[in-house]
């Protein structure tokens, strides 16, 4: 929301459902108290302990806490249990600064003070606010398979952020990063996530008024668990785990042999392990992209009594079992779109949660789901995949069509996501402005800024940018894609000879053909791009400085692609090009830019897949060095 203050243009996101600005300003003093009500909640009052620690940040001094009688020039805090969930009001005088609200409602009213102080510092503009969401759970989906497993460190950041944005909920895709206490085939060559970890994430989490949601792979995308000597037999494909080894093999096969029982049984006791850290009482079960179901094990059974019943069957099983302990079952929902008359078989309480990333994304999913009674939530994207730089403007246009479904179709919720396909390639800081456009279009269904508005809004309070212009620079990053990192996982493949996907990949590259006409002045665009941040670090306050770097690094690292692209284009798919740069020249700025690469990423990740990454990097060094015409 922007509002005139005064002459001063202030932001808050997600946008305030009512507002109305008043003459005179409060200032908070350094003898100003915040006052904690006896109507607030030991919870309420933890979370005013939190504001109070943030406070400080913004305006750089101490304030007192207190209970009592409040006074003049106190912040007040007040819990009505009468206000419908989530919902507060803040009023601004020039004598006090009061927040009334719910138990959680109470908490987001905090962080739109804290917002307003960030840009106005200790003189608050005099301001009545009433707010309460349009969607009810407002998630965020993180993928900690497929490449990265974050530090806790890092989760721990992630959570406060989506906190200051009013996002209530978070998911952490695992398929095999969860250290399973008696399947260490699992996580024996990996970094993976502990039970210590995630006890400490949910309690922070809680906190902050965010339910950590656990979400497990449990019928398809079980590359790790399915390709393991104790448990290949229960693989739908036989002798999978002798395939060679290549990134879309590990996410397009591995699908469990739902006519099992064993696999039941197995899923069932990882499940228990599983939940049993988590406070929410929601569980995903995932349960997407089953490719290989009935093709393979269960053959026999899918002829038999139909692909759509042998899905539906094992799904209820899980489902009902999760209802028996006490969760609510989730699980995603492209597979069952097939046969969406199914839902009706599972238990009550499922959610199906209904995903499309397209910057276009039509509503027929959504619709479909909705006319056959199904529970949803809609589920867009913050477009990050397989590429060095997040698409921002197909984040922002998916997910203003995504929470406007929800609102049409009467979803419950949003669940916004981030996966990690092939290595998870792009630093995670780039879905900064993905997540802010969830966080406010899910709030603030009614009422979505255009592109170039918001982007302002979040370049002021995000990063701290008093030009509003950081988001400006980025959006240009995405206009010059060439040889991205998918296409060089893609050639990689058919240089490894993967032969079920070799003529998938060639198709896919020859169609990519024209995203290398003019790389040169794409090459030279990105140069000026990162010439740009280098000059705009003057304009972005300290503690946002470091967010500039890894943009840095990411360029450079999508200009040296572009190049190889170059080599690879005019090897074995007929293009040529006016210049062509020294092939061991490249080779070796390849990988030297790789060593600072690699500091980025330690910044976020542990070690996890990093190892991957470096052997692709490797795999390109000795082709470029290899590399000749013949």
């Amino acid at each position: 929301y922007r509002e005139k203050t005064g002459g001063i243009t202030m932001y808050l996101i997600p946008k305030p459902k009512q507002i109305e600005t008043k003459e005179g300003a409060f200032f908070i003093s350094y003898q100003s108290y915040l006052y904690i009500d006896q109507s607030c909640s030991a919870k309420v009052a933890r979370q005013i302990l939190l504001f109070h620690e943030n406070l400080k940040k913004i305006i750089g001094y101490d304030l007192e806490i207190t209970r009592g009688t409040a006074k003049q020039g106190d912040i007040v805090f007040i819990q009505d249990n009468k206000k419908s969930p989530e919902s507060y009001q803040i009023e601004i005088t020039k004598e006090n600064a009061v927040i009334i609200g719910s138990e959680s409602g109470l908490w987001y009213g905090m962080q739109t003070l804290l917002q307003i102080a960030q840009q106005e510092g200790g003189k608050l503009p005099c301001i009545q606010i009433q707010d309460e969401p349009e969607i009810s759970n407002r998630g965020y989906y993180f993928d900690v398979t497929r490449g990265r497993i974050p530090t806790l460190d890092w989760l721990k950041k992630l959570a406060d952020r989506l906190a200051y944005y009013k996002i209530n909920q978070l998911q952490l895709y695992v398929e095999h990063t969860y250290l399973f206490r008696n399947i260490s085939e699992l996580w024996r060559d990996d970094t993976p996530l502990t039970a210590t970890e995630i006890i400490e994430l949910d309690s922070y989490c809680a906190e902050r008024g965010i339910q950590l949601v656990p979400s497990l792979a449990t019928f398809g995308h079980m590359f790790k668990l399915l390709s393991s000597k104790k448990y290949t037999h229960l693989c739908e494909l036989e002798d999978s785990d002798k395939a060679p080894f290549c990134l879309r093999s590990r996410m397009h096969h591995h699908t469990i042999d739902a006519s099992n029982p064993e696999s039941l049984e197995l899923i069932k006791s990882m499940i228990s392990e599983y939940m049993g850290l988590f406070q929410s009482n929601l569980f995903n079960i995932c349960a997407d992209e089953t490719f290989d179901l009935g093709k393979g094990r269960s053959k026999e059974t899918a002829q038999k009594y139909g692909k759509d019943h042998l899905y539906i069957h094992y799904v209820k099983e899980l489902c009902e079992f999760l209802v028996q302990n006490g969760k609510r079952p989730m699980f995603w929902g492209d597979v069952i779109l097939e046969f969406p008359e199914l839902i009706q078989e599972l238990p009550k309480e499922t959610i199906c949660l209904n995903w499309g990333y397209m910057w276009n994304e039509g509503e027929e999913r959504i619709q479909k789901m909705h006319e056959v009674g199904a529970v949803q939530y809609c589920c867009p994207g913050v477009c990050a995949w397989n590429m060095f730089v997040n698409l921002n403007w197909c984040a922002y246009q998916n997910n203003k069509r995504m929470c406007s479904y929800a609102k049409k179709y009467e979803a419950i919720g949003v669940l916004n996501t981030d996966w990690g396909d092939f290595l998870h390639i792009n630093h995670p800081e780039f879905s900064r402005p993905g997540l802010i456009y969830g966080a406010a279009f899910s709030w603030n269904t009614s009422d979505i800024p255009e592109y170039e508005e918001i982007n302002k809004w979040i370049s002021k309070l995000e990063y701290h940018d008093n030009k509003e212009k950081f988001l400006d620079i980025v959006a240009g990053i995405e206009k010059n894609l060439g040889f991205t990192w998918e296409h060089a996982c893609r050639y990689r493949e058919i240089l490894d000879n993967i032969e079920e996907y070799i003529q998938e990949n060639k198709k896919s590259m020859s169609e990519s053909l024209n995203v290398m006409n003019n790389i040169d002045k794409k090459n030279e665009r990105l140069q000026d791009i990162q010439l740009q941040m280098y000059e705009y670090l003057k304009e972005i306050d300290s503690d946002r400085k470091s967010e500039i770097y890894p943009y840095i690094i990411s360029i450079d690292g999508m200009i040296i692609f572009n190049k190889i692209g170059k080599f690879v284009m005019t090897k074995d798919f007929g293009m040529t090009f006016e210049i062509m740069p020294d092939n061991k020249d490249l080779a070796q700025e390849l990988e030297n830019w790789f060593y600072h690469y690699k500091k980025v990423y330690r910044t976020v990740s542990k070690e996890s897949d990093l190892w991957l990454l470096q052997d692709m990097i490797c795999f390109y060094g000795n082709y470029l060095r290899d590399w000749c015409i013949i």
